[in-house]
């Protein structure tokens, strides 16, 4: 039984760490941004930056942070570069924090 508890032990910190490195990687408000942006599809480099009013230079940085995560994916398209999340994780998450953050308040005061 002990064997059993180790075990689980093991594997539910495996996951905390997991889930950790997920949250830290969305937790910068740019990266949460260009992820939100990215639940309705496919967007261009030149979209986001105008969508989300971050300069290319800092574009650039997050975009580099999120693909190194493997939460977003791109593809070139002659000059320019497309990116979609790749990890179906985000879509989850942003929808629930969508609902917890940007739905209509519903009566509690908070939101």
């Amino acid at each position: 039984m002990l064997d059993t508890l180790t075990g689980g032990a093991a594997d539910m910190k495996a996951r905390v760490d997991e889930a950790s490195a997920f949250l830290k990687t969305l937790s910068n408000p740019d990266r949460l941004m260009v992820a939100c942006a990215l639940v309705e599809g496919e967007r261009s480099v030149r979209e986001l930056e105008e969508l989300l009013g971050i300069r290319q230079p800092g574009l650039s940085q997050q975009i580099a942070g999120l693909r190194a995560a493997g939460l977003i994916a791109g593809r070139k398209e002659g000059k320019q570069v497309f990116y979609r999340l790749a990890d179906p994780r985000v879509e989850t998450f942003i929808s629930t924090m969508h609902a917890l953050f940007c739905a209509p308040d519903t009566g509690t005061g908070k939101r």
